[in-house]
């Protein structure tokens, strides 16, 4: 085990960050890490709770003259996202995430940092494990599939949690704390592919690739600009639809619906004397795009290549026409600003994952709003688009929005000690992303909730990353918090 974070403080969040690193733990494939965290609790004498989604839940009882305090209950999920550069070998099934430090940055070599929402068990594993700090009795809910699904959340019982205090600890912007968020939906179809295996003597393959995006999460960061390579790639598909005769063989982009796409891959086969031709209209995408992205994207890059590839189908002019229209056509970005929040997205759609197999291609999108009416009508759109193509269409994991509550004790708790602290009003916000705590608000009824976190940057790339700082500010102004909590 490596000790990349053996001299930071607070020490024991650290200590148990990197513990955690160690353990593979992307969504659906949580049953190493649940099995730590309930191995922890035997360790520590507490009593712990392991449902059947691999929810955990461990109670602590109060420290002394905090016996009478309500219980609170401190949440967060053991489930992070898998998304590596392409060039890093990594298996996300078994190998640790190799931690590096650089300044006050703590980042993975070539892939995601899993602080989403690690640093909410290494906060939680700390504080269970302390014999010195304050606190009231502690309920602390670890949930499963978070990221794909909220199906750990969804899948709870209720009854396992007494605490009508619920404190959220995947929020990524120090000073500001959550009290609404989206709501969200997965939206899928699938486009059945005619095959044509009639492979013409004057046709080549080629490869074109888009490169140099920065992606991100689909609800933090989809009202910054930042380009979907899908899209992009629909829209280059297009144009040469319109001027050259070719088949596509292939398109794939994307992993997760939930993050903005960096790079996207399309293979085709042109015939021999439109090459050159169609190397202008990539020269001149790349001139276009560089423009339009050149403050959110500046790296962006398309690549156009010939290749050497053994051919026995290809997708039927019929089937690529309707795969690149389908393709261009699919909603994306944001939909509709609120108009009581300033800067508020209301309502986005991202088409996160575009993959073909051996029969059909599938398109992957993850919808959200603060509005129930709104989102319902993205679906809708998405719905109409597929049937007008004659594509399947698939809506799941529906979870619901958390209402603003503008009666919230431990809000205001909350504002008070953090103005003790630093002397200034922290921000209240909601946000576009989805946190579990409209579902549990659904499922436990009358909860006071708040959510908050350390600065986490970039979340859902690569190039995540959190401020070590950041961790240990946060850290004890929670311990304020709990100590307030008599």
């Amino acid at each position: 085990m490596s000790n990349i974070l053996n001299n930071l403080k607070p020490y024991e969040v650290f200590k148990y960050f990197e513990e955690i690193s160690n353990i593979p733990r992307g969504s659906g494939n949580e049953k190493a890490i649940s099995d730590y965290l309930v191995n922890f609790a035997k360790e520590h004498n507490l009593e712990v709770i392991q449902d059947e989604a691999l929810n955990v839940i461990i109670k602590k009882p109060a420290y002394k003259g905090y016996e009478n305090a309500p219980i609170v209950v401190l949440q967060g999920h053991m489930d992070m996202v898998n998304e590596k550069k392409q060039n890093i070998e990594h298996d996300f099934n078994k190998d640790p995430l190799k931690l590096r430090v650089e300044g006050d940055k703590i980042y993975a070599l070539g892939t995601t940092l899993g602080a989403d929402n690690g640093i909410a068990i290494a906060y939680s594993l700390a504080l269970l494990s302390s014999n010195d700090i304050p606190h009231p009795p502690l309920e602390v809910l670890i949930t499963t599939d978070e990221e794909t699904g909220m199906t750990g959340a969804k899948n709870l019982n209720p009854e396992h949690i007494k605490g009508r205090i619920l404190i959220n600890m995947d929020s990524e912007e120090e000073g500001q704390l959550l009290v609404s968020c989206a709501g969200g939906v997965r939206l899928r179809s699938v486009l059945k592919i005619d095959w044509e295996q009639n492979i013409k003597e004057n046709f080549v393959c080629a490869a074109i690739k888009i490169r140099g995006l920065r992606g991100g999460h689909s609800g933090m960061e989809i009202n910054k600009g930042r380009g979907n390579s899908n899209k992009i790639m629909g829209r280059i598909l297009y144009d040469i639809l319109n001027t050259f005769d070719f088949h596509l063989i292939s398109i794939n982009g994307g992993n997760k619906d939930n993050v903005i796409p960096r790079e996207t891959d399309a293979e085709i086969l042109i015939k021999k004397d439109c090459i050159e031709d169609i190397k202008s209209l990539i020269d001149k995408w790349n001139k276009i795009l560089q423009n339009e992205f050149k403050v959110s994207d500046p790296d962006i890059n398309v690549e156009f290549n010939i290749i050497s590839k053994t051919l026995n189908k290809v997708f039927s002019k019929e089937s690529t026409k309707k795969a690149i229209r389908f393709l261009y056509l699919i909603p994306n970005g944001v939909q509709t600003m609120s108009m009581e929040i300033e800067g508020l997205v209301e309502s986005s759609i991202n088409l996160g994952a575009v993959k073909t197999d051996s029969e059909s291609v599938h398109f992957n999108s993850a919808a959200r709003s603060c509005v129930k009416s709104l989102k319902e009508d993205i679906v809708n759109k998405y719905k109409i688009t597929a049937e007008v193509f004659n594509a399947e269409f698939y809506k799941e994991a529906d979870y619901p929005e958390w209402k603003y509550n503008s009666n919230s004790k431990i809000k205001k708790l909350f504002q008070k000690v953090y103005k003790d602290l630093y002397g200034r009003e922290p921000e209240i916000a909601a946000i576009h992303a989805g946190v579990e705590c409209g579902l549990f608000e659904e499922k436990f009824g009358e909860i006071d909730m708040i959510s908050f976190g350390p600065n986490i940057y970039d979340v859902h790339t690569p190039n995540e990353n959190m401020s070590i700082s950041s961790v240990q500010r946060t850290w004890e102004y929670l311990l304020a918090v709990l100590k307030e909590i008599k």
